[in-house]
């Protein structure tokens, strides 16, 4: 499957990454036993995490190449947001994790961010990202630590990244956070080649008089939309919102307890207010009504300007498609067999990686413009297609119905492998790792017969 080439000093070991990615998609898994399928392949895989030449950052140069070589040309959205990765009181401790947000509990952190295709919403694959496990000391008044210092340095961060890695081949970036990363900083020190749509958590205080929050009180209504609003797991088929949008100009006040000084005295700011209008009785366990009030760089003069900073924003749930995947509806992150830190936080950045292509195959099952070479190598198209023509049947149902060479043709080729039937519901993300192992198994087996016949 694909090759992609890593920086970790030898040779055997760029081979040996590429291949675990290609087992934990295929396998669905990041048990190392799993993975390796015999015991030679589980001791190598062990051999690989361990090494002090391989580290998260590594792992991931090379799909990150990747990923920003697909964004070309494109206007894209990085999203990024932090997940909790636990492990349960009832097993072993492993060594080298600190405290969560629980303190009964160690784990630790990712934070990636991923590019997203801003017009076609397909996820493109991961930029970066950072993970970690905290310390066990007591956190000091985060009042008195330096920005530099304090985790909330990562939206900064990953914003840092997307522009490092997109600014020279995407047409636009648009870095995206929910309300965790509504920190003065990611604005004030933002680089110039990215914008901004943030999530407002903080009623900031204007200049001249008012608050964030209540400065759209006073503004005309541009308009209403529908806005699809995504599940909050599984079994939630997400609902599709009626809203109000009022959009204007802000300008901000830099916070009192900003610790840096040097932070621009106030930036001016848009803001567009979301609210969904009252639809008669809510169903009972419906939540809240939907309220974003997202603060963005990009203009927001009309209606249109607007709906396009709801539409961006909302793209910001591709990244939590990944995470359900990494997490319980996938890979099942927490329930890996590592008994140290270093080993995990590898297999996280393998993980992370492996669940954004899973969510590609998956969005890709009804159609997709992407290439399959975007998970398998160029020469491994014309193994794909004769496996499909052995997976079709008489009826026009029964065939694969996507372009030849397409991450649609090849996602239907996994699904029908992984038990999919095609006259039933369409296929989740363990069916697509099922049958991409089976897959993965066939191209072999037709290299394995070609080599043969040219001897």
């Amino acid at each position: 499957m694909a090759r992609s080439k890593a920086v970790l000093g030898d040779a055997r070991r760029d081979k040996r990454a590429a291949w675990m990615l290609d087992r934990i998609v295929a396998s669905g898994s990041l048990v190392l036993r799993e993975i390796g399928e015999t015991r030679s392949g589980e001791v190598g895989a062990h051999r690989l995490l361990s090494s002090d030449d391989v580290d998260p950052n590594a792992l991931l140069v090379p799909h990150v190449a990747r990923t920003a070589q697909a964004c070309r040309g494109r206007r894209i959205v990085a999203a990024q947001d932090t997940t909790e990765i636990n492990f349960d009181r009832s097993r072993q401790p492993i060594a080298g994790l600190g405290p969560t947000g629980n303190t009964d509990i160690r784990g630790f952190f990712i934070h990636p961010v991923v590019a997203v295709d801003a017009d076609d919403e397909a996820l493109l694959g991961v930029l970066g990202a950072r993970i970690w496990t905290r310390k066990e000391e007591p956190t000091p008044d985060h009042r008195c630590i330096a920005f530099e210092e304090k985790e909330s340095r990562r939206w900064l961060d990953a914003a840092e990244t997307a522009a490092a890695q997109l600014a020279s081949v995407a047409s636009q970036v648009v870095v995206v956070t929910d309300r965790e990363g509504d920190i003065y900083p990611l604005f004030s020190r933002r680089p110039e080649s990215i914008d901004l749509v943030v999530r407002a958590s903080h009623d900031r205080v204007l200049v001249g008089k008012g608050t964030l929050f209540a400065g759209p009180a006073a503004w005309p209504v541009l308009g209403t939309a529908a806005v699809k609003v995504a599940p909050r797991g599984p079994g939630d088929k997400g609902r599709t919102a009626t809203v109000a949008i009022k959009a204007g100009s802000v300008t901000i006040r830099r916070p009192k307890t900003a610790p840096n000084r040097d932070e621009a005295p106030a930036l001016t700011l848009g803001l567009v207010e979301v609210r969904e209008v009252p639809a008669g009785k809510r169903r009972k366990g419906a939540g809240q009504p939907l309220l974003w009030r997202l603060v963005t760089t990009l203009p927001v003069a009309t209606l249109a300007e607007a709906q396009d900073v709801v539409r961006l924003y909302r793209l910001r749930w591709r990244i939590e498609e990944v995470f359900r995947v990494l997490k319980s509806d996938g890979l099942d992150i927490e329930e890996s067999q590592l008994e140290t830190a270093g080993r995990l936080l590898n297999l996280a950045a393998l993980g992370l990686v492996a669940a954004a292509r899973i969510v590609q195959l998956v969005d890709a099952r009804d159609g997709s413009s992407r290439p399959a070479t975007d998970v398998i190598e160029p020469e491994d198209i014309e193994a794909a297609a004769a496996i499909s023509a052995t997976l079709e049947g008489g009826t026009d149902r029964q065939k694969n119905p996507h372009p030849p060479g397409s991450l649609a043709w090849l996602a239907w080729i996994a699904a029908r492998l992984g038990g999919w039937n095609c006259y039933y519901k369409p296929p989740g993300p363990k069916t697509m790792s099922r049958g991409l192992d089976r897959l993965i198994a066939r191209i072999e087996g037709f290299r394995a017969r070609n080599k043969r016949r040219n001897v």
